[in-house]
């Protein structure tokens, strides 16, 4: 999570240093001329910043995804590891229940209080 966040920052951080390059071009005490040139060098710049920016944020997506399949991956494994135990507790539990013969299977309160009593 924190490599997603950070890959954010650095994105807002490129932004931002942009946004601020270009507003302080426009407000600075400059001829027109030499405010033009640097106009443009910023404007050639954008092509290769957003490229950078796309790279940051594919790699942080990849880091995202694989993270997400280990975190499901192991939330797989404990699922089948809990129904496995569930399902060994369940046949432990039915053939200590075979074993134990209720007094009398024809009366019903016999069987009931044979079950309530294990």
């Amino acid at each position: 999570m924190s490599n997603n966040r950070s890959g954010v920052f650095i994105g807002g951080l490129m932004l931002g240093a942009t946004i601020g390059a270009l507003t302080s071009l426009l407000v600075a005490p400059r001829t027109g001329r030499e405010t033009r040139k640097l106009l443009k060098k910023s404007a050639d710049a954008l092509p290769e910043l957003a490229e950078d920016i796309s790279t940051s944020v594919q790699i942080q997506a990849d880091r995202l995804s694989a993270s997400a399949l280990r975190n499901w991956d192991d939330t797989l494994e404990r699922l089948r590891d809990a129904i496995a135990a569930g399902v060994d507790a369940t046949q432990r539990e039915n053939q200590a229940l075979q074993r134990q013969k209720p007094a009398d299977p024809e009366n019903p309160d016999s069987l009931t209080q044979h079950l309530e009593s294990s």
